[in-house]
């Protein structure tokens, strides 16, 4: 199975940390925020990674992580020209993925406690479709809600007023090649963004998208509290 990490985007809700540089590059705890995406996948066995990233800070992801082999990976990098949306954003990674190929997906900006390699396991077991991760949060309203209708998603709202559960869907996901065809049919929201929850709300209408809890804690690194939360976790443990 491949990785794709997807650590292109403007980072507003940093700024003006993200004025002179990508988020991702960030400090969090030890490592910089993308360092910790590239480890889960190798911990997880993913040897082939591809970066999807801005042109801004290009050189210095290119000068921090190389060719991959001091992380352990082989690392491809691919340049998303302009911020379109996550699903925009893995649209260009199709040459990265053979057909009949399966393969993860991280936001560089979600770090995690969980070790993905059983999540992975049983997406290989999934006869097919897609699957994401689930985790418990105390505002569901801020995200991506699942509607669960025993092992599948039956759908997914983003931000309702009135969640129909208190599960929100992370920023780690695990797709079929089919997906590439979904994304082409997508329209821009009102954003004007192809957003990967209509991506998954295809898959979820086929009775295609199953799911799994996060155990452990799990952030999205994308405001300052959060950032900050991060580190002093990833800083457990370490003098």
């Amino acid at each position: 199975m491949k990785g794709i990490i997807l650590a292109g985007g403007t980072g507003s809700r940093l700024y003006p940390l993200t004025k002179i540089i990508n988020k991702h590059l960030l400090p969090v705890g030890p490592l910089p925020m993308i360092c910790h995406g590239v480890e889960k996948l190798r911990e997880a066995g993913i040897e082939e990674v591809l970066l999807v990233i801005g042109a801004h800070s290009a050189g210095l992801y290119a000068n921090l992580l190389g060719s991959g082999e001091e992380w352990g990976v082989r690392i491809t990098y691919k340049i998303q020209e302009e911020a379109g949306g996550i699903a925009q954003a893995l649209g260009g990674a199709r040459t990265f993925v053979q057909p009949g190929e399966r393969f993860v997906v991280l936001l560089g900006d979600n770090l995690f406690e969980d070790e993905l390699s059983v999540h992975t396991a049983a997406y290989a077991a999934q006869e097919k479709g897609a699957r994401v991760l689930l985790k418990q949060v105390p505002d569901a309203r801020r995200y991506g809600v699942p509607v669960l209708k025993g092992d599948r998603i039956e759908s997914i709202i983003e931000k309702p007023k009135k969640p129909p559960s208190s599960y929100c869907v992370t920023g780690i996901y695990m797709y079929d090649y089919s997906v590439f065809e979904i994304i082409d049919g997508l329209v821009p929201s009102g954003r004007g963004e192809l957003e990967i929850t209509d991506v998954n709300n295809v898959y979820a209408a086929r009775g295609e998208l199953g799911y799994a809890m996060l155990k452990g804690w799990w952030t999205d690194a994308g405001t300052l509290q959060s950032l900050h939360e991060a580190s002093a976790r990833l800083m457990g443990g370490r003098s």
